[in-house]
């Protein structure tokens, strides 16, 4: 038994004919999940950034910002043409105790940020802070803008 060597039977000189190859019937997904990947960073890092609340005209300080902190501030709104906001929420006069209590009840902290218009009357955001200590609410923050004067005259 010995090895033999097997010859073609098709002559043509030993030129071999290429199959053509056959298209791809998948969709590459790839650059696809990279997009989507960028657009979901993006989305990540903008959301915090979105600001909750009722646009207000805020006064201005000298006054250093404060450190942010993990829960979401409760906070109260007094727009220019004299409605009062909690959160996102109008609310009467009349409600305003009732419901800052309920509200306090389920959260960990008791502070309250204070949000008046700089247009507002003082006695108004004084009114307010009086239905905030009525509540039972002793840490209330007011808001500001920075860039404002300083006192000192620099």
């Amino acid at each position: 038994m010995g090895a033999g060597v097997i010859q073609s039977d098709g002559g043509g000189g030993g030129r071999r004919r290429r199959r053509r190859a056959r298209q791809m019937s998948e969709i590459n997904v790839t650059p696809f999940v990279d997009v989507m990947l960028v657009l979901l960073i993006i989305f990540m890092v903008a959301a915090p950034l979105q600001t909750v609340g009722v646009p207000v005209e805020l006064p201005k300080t000298a006054a250093p910002s404060l450190p942010t902190e993990r829960e979401e501030p409760l906070a109260v709104t007094l727009t220019a043409d004299g409605v009062t906001m909690i959160q996102t929420t109008e609310v009467s006069d009349e409600e305003i105790i009732p419901r800052l209590q309920s509200i306090l009840a389920e959260r960990t902290t008791d502070k309250v940020f204070l949000r008046a218009d700089g247009a507002i009357p003082y006695a108004r955001v004084v009114t307010v802070m009086g239905a905030l200590n009525a509540a039972g609410i002793t840490n209330i923050g007011l808001v500001t803008d920075t860039g404002g004067p300083k006192l000192d005259g620099r």
